[in-house]
């Protein structure tokens, strides 16, 4: 099954979710919910997804940056942003500490379906959180991972990325590939006057 994501608007993405227990964790509802969840991030196609983006207040996202979403982008791209590709991972009620500097890169989400900005993210996090078997599981992500892991548990808070960015670098996908893609991060927010 893939569900509808929800957009920019909907309730659902300004509440803050409520924890799932770990037992209901267990339950088949949530495991199937998981699989779901999965589908649908695959079929948008996006390296995130969290559950109030499909009409869900619950503490709990996936994450998987798959290798054949980086083929076609510039390697320099992908070293600046220090992005890699990252295994499937169930997040279920998340604490996340963040480390290191902020950087700011363009970012979309698929709640805000045609639209990226630049957001500052911190380059490292650590987080805490439960896994798919209700686990308490440990990581660090560093670069492009802890981007994803920022801006899908802001959405267990109901903070969407347009809260954090630059206003005046919001722009349509189809003018950031045309306009703003290739330029410099320094240059863009000078020409931007960041």
């Amino acid at each position: 099954m893939v569900f509808r994501i929800v957009q920019i608007g909907d309730p659902v993405l300004r509440a803050a979710s409520r924890p799932v227990e770990r037992d209901e964790i267990r339950s088949p509802g949530i495991q199937q919910l998981i699989e779901w969840m999965r589908a649908t991030m695959y079929d948008a196609p996006g390296v995130g997804l969290a559950a109030p983006q499909i009409g869900l207040s619950l503490q709990l996202a996936v994450i998987e940056d798959r290798a054949d979403l980086l083929q076609s982008i510039p390697p320099e791209h992908l070293e600046e942003r220090k992005r890699r590709p990252v295994p499937f991972q169930v997040l279920i009620n998340p604490r996340v500490r963040t480390e290191g500097q902020t950087v700011e890169f363009f970012e979309g989400c698929l709640s805000v379906s045609g639209f990226a900005a630049l957001v500052p993210r911190f380059t490292e996090v650590q987080v805490d959180c439960l896994d798919h078997r209700g686990e308490p599981i440990s990581f660090r992500a560093e670069g492009w991972h802890a981007r994803i892991v920022q801006h899908e548990v802001d959405h267990l808070s109901g903070t969407v990325y347009v809260d954090r960015m630059h206003t005046r670098s919001l722009t349509t996908t189809s003018h950031l590939s045309r306009h703003w893609n290739e330029l410099p991060i320094d240059e863009l927010k000078k020409r931007l006057a960041i």
